[in-house]
C-alpha cells in the first residue's frame, strides 16, 4: 500500500498537469472500485478547472472551481498516469487504452490523466472541498508529519500512557497520519528504538527524537521518488529508488549497517505486519 511518501511523489508528478486545467472530459468506465463512485461523477468533473491539487495523509484531492473536491485513494495497485502534456513537461504520448483504465482524465491542455488499478483496491470521491476534513476517510487523521502540528509535545501526548507498542502506535492514523510500516520500521532503527517497546515507556528524550527523524525519513524518501514495492509507479511511470536506501525494511539477516554493529537484521510479526529491526541497536 503506498504509504505517505508515494502519495507526495504522485501528487508532485501530477500537479504540473492538472493544477489549473479544465478537465475537457472525464471517462467513468466502471461503476465502482473498492466502493461505489458518487452519482454522476463523470458530468461532476466534465468542464471543471482543478484549482489545487494536495495531499491528506494518504490521500489526493482535487480541489474544483465548483466546490467540490475529488478525493483519490491508490490502494494497492492503483496508479495515476500522465501522458500528453503539450509544455513538455512529460514526454509519454498516449498510451493505447488498458484493460483497468477505470477513470481518465481528458484535460484541456492536452494532457491525460489515467486512473488505472488492477486489483480495484482503490477509491474515488467527491465532497463539498468546504467539508472535506469532515469526510469519513480523513476527519479522524492525526497530524501530517511535515507539517507545522506535529511536533514534540503532540507526539509526547499521544504516546504518553499507551500500553501499545511504539510501532503500533506510529502506525495509528489518529497518532499520525501517513505513516505506513515501510517508514515505521526506518525511523525506529535510526531512532534506535526496538519495535515492540511499550510507547508509554520510551523516555521524553527519546520520543522527541522520533520527530526530526520522521521527517528527515519521509523527506529522504520523497527525494527518491518513493518506494518501487510491486506496484508502485510515479506520475510518469517511471520508479522510485528509495527502496535501496533501506536500513531495515525487508533485509532480514542482513549485517546492520551501524558501524561497528556485528549483529543481523531480525525480522518479528506485529498485528499481521512485518518489523525489521536490529536487536543489538534498538532496545
Amino acid at each position: 500500500m503506498p504509504e505517505l511518501p508515494e502519495v507526495e511523489t504522485v501528487r508532485r508528478g501530477l500537479a504540473p498537469a492538472m493544477e489549473g486545467a479544465v478537465i475537457e472530459r472525464a471517462d467513468v468506465n466502471r461503476p465502482d472500485l473498492r466502493w461505489p463512485f458518487p452519482a454522476g461523477m463523470a458530468e461532476r468533473l466534465t468542464g471543471q478547472r482543478v484549482d489545487r491539487l494536495r495531499r491528506r495523509s494518504k490521500y489526493l484531492l482535487a480541489d474544483l472551481q465548483s466546490g467540490e473536491s475529488l478525493l483519490i485513494h491508490l490502494g494497492m495497485s492503483g496508479r495515476m498516469l500522465v501522458s500528453g502534456d503539450p509544455l513538455g513537461r512529460f514526454v509519454h504520448e498516449h498510451p493505447a487504452p488498458e484493460k483497468h483504465d477505470h477513470v481518465v482524465l481528458h484535460m484541456a491542455n492536452g494532457a491525460r490523466i489515467t486512473f488505472n488499478d488492477p486489483r480495484r483496491f482503490g477509491a474515488m470521491d467527491l465532497m463539498r472541498t468546504a467539508e472535506a476534513e469532515r469526510h469519513k476517510l480523513l476527519a479522524l487523521l492525526g497530524p501530517e508529519p511535515l507539517g507545522n502540528t506535529f511536533n514534540e509535545a503532540h507526539l509526547a501526548a499521544a504516546l504518553k500512557g499507551r500500553n501499545t507498542p511504539i510501532k503500533a502506535a506510529l502506525l495509528d492514523q489518529r497518532i499520525i497520519a501517513g505513516l505506513g510500516n515501510i517508514y515505521v520500521c526506518e525511523a525506529l532503527y535510526r531512532g534506535r528504538i526496538h519495535p515492540a517497546r511499550k510507547a508509554g515507556r520510551i523516555s521524553a528524550r527519546r520520543v522527541a527524537a522520533l520527530v526530526p527523524i520522521i521527517r528527515e525519513v519521509l523527506s529522504e524518501a520523497i527525494d527518491a521518488g518513493g518506494s518501487s514495492l510491486r506496484d508502485f509507479r510515479q506520475a510518469d511511470g517511471e520508479l522510485g529508488y528509495f527502496q535501496h536506501n533501506f536500513d531495515v525494511y525487508g533485509r532480514e539477516n542482513a549485517p546492520c549497517r551501524t558501524p561497528g554493529c556485528t549483529d543481523v537484521i531480525r525480522r518479528i510479526v506485529q498485528s499481521g505486519r512485518s518489523s525489521f529491526y536490529c536487536p543489538t541497536c534498538q532496545r
